[in-house]
C-alpha cells in the first residue's frame, strides 16, 4: 500500500473498507494528512483519506446517529470543494438489507445536495451499484442480486439527477470497464466484473475532469483502484 501511495503521487487518496480499529496500525505517510473513520464492530467496515493539502474542516459520517455506527463516510472542506469518500453498505444476499441500504442512500443523497449548496462535490468510493447493463458482464444473470437491483440502480439515478455526473461514464458512453471481480470462478483472470466503484463530481465541475480512470492491473484487493484527474 505505501509503495502505491508514493507511486500514485496522487493529492488525494483513499480507501475503503479497512476493517481496523483506532490503534491496530501507525503507518507513516510522509508528506500526507490522515484522517480515519472506524466502525463501532470490529473488522468491519471502515474508510480513510490521505491528503496532501490539509482541508479546513473534517467531518466523520453525515450526522445521523443510525446511520454512523458503521465508520462508512468522511467529508473534507477545502476551499473550491468538498470530498467525501464513502463505503456504501452492501445490501447482501437476497437483499436481506435492501430496506437499510435505501434509508441510508437517501440520507447520503441529502448530505450531498446539502454540501453541493455551498460548494462542488467530488464522491468516491465504493458505492456498490452497478447501474447500467454495460456496468457488469451478466446483466441479465444478476438482475436481481446485490448491486443491480431496480432499486439500487434507482437510487443511483436519484443521486444524479440532484446536479451530479457520473464522470467515468460522462466521458466514456460505451467504455466497458470493471472495478470489482468475485474472488470466485477466477472471475478476475476472465474479466467477469463489475463497474461498482466511482467518481462522481458535482455536475458544474465536469468541465474541470481531464480524465477519470480504472486502474484495472493493480492487484491487491478484489477492487481495484479508481482515479480522477482535476484541475481547481
Amino acid at each position: 500500500f505505501l509503495e502505491y501511495l508514493k507511486e500514485t503521487e496522487a493529492d488525494i487518496f483513499c480507501i475503503q473498507e479497512s476493517k481496523m480499529q483506532e490503534g491496530q496500525l501507525e503507518l507513516e505517510t510522509p508528506g500526507y494528512h490522515q484522517y480515519w473513520n472506524y466502525a463501532e464492530k470490529k473488522g468491519y467496515s471502515g474508510t480513510a483519506v490521505f491528503t496532501k493539502k490539509e482541508p479546513l474542516s473534517v467531518s466523520l459520517g453525515i450526522g445521523q446517529e443510525e446511520h454512523d455506527r458503521e465508520g462508512r463516510v468522511i467529508t473534507l472542506e477545502f476551499e473550491q470543494f468538498y470530498f467525501v469518500t464513502a463505503y456504501v453498505p452492501n445490501s447482501k444476499e437476497e437483499l436481506a438489507r435492501l430496506d437499510y441500504r435505501m434509508q441510508w442512500e437517501d440520507a447520503m443523497a441529502r448530505h450531498l445536495a446539502k454540501l453541493n449548496e455551498t460548494k462542488p462535490v467530488v464522491y468516491t468510493g465504493d458505492l456498490n451499484v452497478a447501474v447500467e447493463e454495460i456496468d457488469l458482464k451478466n446483466p441479465k444473470t444478476n438482475h436481481f442480486n446485490p448491486g443491480f437491483s431496480d432499486q439500487e440502480r434507482q437510487k443511483m439515478r436519484d443521486l444524479l439527477n440532484l446536479g451530479f455526473a457520473d464522470t467515468f461514464r460522462t466521458l466514456y458512453p460505451e467504455k466497458v470497464e470493471y472495478s470489482w471481480w468475485s474472488y470466485r470462478f477466477n472471475s478476475r483472470a476472465k474479466n467477469v466484473g463489475w463497474r461498482i466503484d466511482y467518481f462522481i463530481v458535482s455536475q458544474r465541475l465536469m468541465n474541470q475532469v481531464k480524465d477519470s480512470v480504472i486502474y484495472g492491473d493493480i492487484l491487491g484487493s478484489d477492487h481495484c483502484p479508481v482515479g480522477i484527474e482535476i484541475e481547481f
